[in-house]
């Protein structure tokens, strides 16, 4: 039995860091989703393009990329973040992203 484990015990440890991994992506894309929506909502009531960027990256990660349009009916915010674990800095990173959409206010 002890031969068994010891065997078993590295795919294990594989498979229990690449859960964490995914579990890890996914918390920052819910991050994106709530940063997406709030500067959708503060882009379309003309706060301005900076200021948007700026709350993206304080509700998820400075280097977030952020793209803005706007105009007279709509405003549209994309955002997306690279994900690599914290433990593993050679692995490939993983791309999560959101947009949302608000009426543009007039």
């Amino acid at each position: 039995m002890t031969a068994e484990t010891a065997a078993m015990l590295p795919a294990l440890m594989i498979v229990l860091a690449a859960a964490l991994w995914a579990v890890q992506a996914v918390g920052v894309q819910l991050e994106c989703v709530d940063a997406a929506r709030a500067a959708a909502r503060a882009a379309a009531r003309g706060e301005s393009l900076d200021q948007v960027r700026d709350l993206v990256r304080s509700a998820t990660r400075p280097s977030a990329q952020v793209d803005v349009s706007r105009d007279r009916e709509r405003t549209t915010v994309k955002v997306s973040v690279e994900v690599r674990p914290a433990w593993g800095a050679s692995l490939p990173s993983v791309r999560v992203s959101a947009s949302a959409v608000a009426d543009t206010e007039t």
